[in-house]
């Protein structure tokens, strides 16, 4: 294989005079081995370090140091997230939209995989208006207001997960006390887990400058 130490060793010798060496030659391939070998190591370590010079490509604590480049400590890896999880949401946070509507229900979608509630005051496409057929009570249609200039109603909802994976929740079978699929789990227990921190931070991440969001965070 191209770089291994065979392929190395193959390499030294070709360049060699073929006359200074008989055919079988133990003692010199013994000391060109040597050579080889570390030739083979710096070859990886250079395919190794090509990979982590890419966004697409790096791994492990390359793509943790990407993402302190171009985002500080606003998208932190969460708590069990791979690398080819949290690589498509850093790719994806760098060529999102921001600071409009539609940008804010992507970012979302992308952070929960559920698609938000969005309500504005000033907006009569939210509010609907009387005599219009755009109003239901409990349907659709709201309270507008005047007084809330800048400002929108957030329901976000959080991730649809299983709390471990082959796991039952609580009051729900099939298993019993120390039996399987039942067993004692916690929050560093769920990979990937998304918080509500998280959640808030992504809303803040696109928001246009002066305006509020007022945030309800669901199941």
């Amino acid at each position: 294989m191209t770089g291994d130490t065979s392929d190395m060793l193959a390499r030294l010798k070709s360049v060699l005079p073929v006359r200074w060496f008989s055919d079988d030659t133990p003692i010199l391939d013994a000391v060109l081995l040597g050579f080889a070998w570390a030739w083979s190591e710096l070859y990886g370590l250079l395919a190794f370090v090509k990979l982590q010079t890419r966004v697409m490509s790096a791994t492990g604590v390359f793509l943790d140091i990407a993402a302190i480049d171009y985002f500080g400590l606003a998208l932190p890896r969460h708590v069990g997230e791979s690398d080819n999880a949290f690589s498509l949401r850093l790719r994806a946070n760098l060529i999102a939209p921001r600071a409009t509507r539609a940008a804010l229900i992507q970012t979302l979608e992308t952070e929960t995989g559920r698609t938000p509630f969005i309500f504005e005051p000033l907006n009569a496409g939210d509010t609907g208006g009387y005599n219009s057929h755009t109003l239901g009570y409990g349907l659709c249609g709201g309270y507008g207001s005047e007084t809330l200039p800048f400002q929108f109603f957030v329901r976000a909802f959080r991730p649809n997960m299983s709390p471990v994976s082959n796991a039952g929740g609580y009051d729900t079978g099939p298993g019993g006390y120390n039996t399987a699929p039942i067993f004692y789990a916690n929050i560093s227990d769920i990979p990937g887990l998304v918080t509500d921190d998280d959640i808030y931070a992504a809303v803040a991440s696109v928001l246009p400058v002066a305006t509020t969001a007022w945030m309800n965070i669901s199941n």
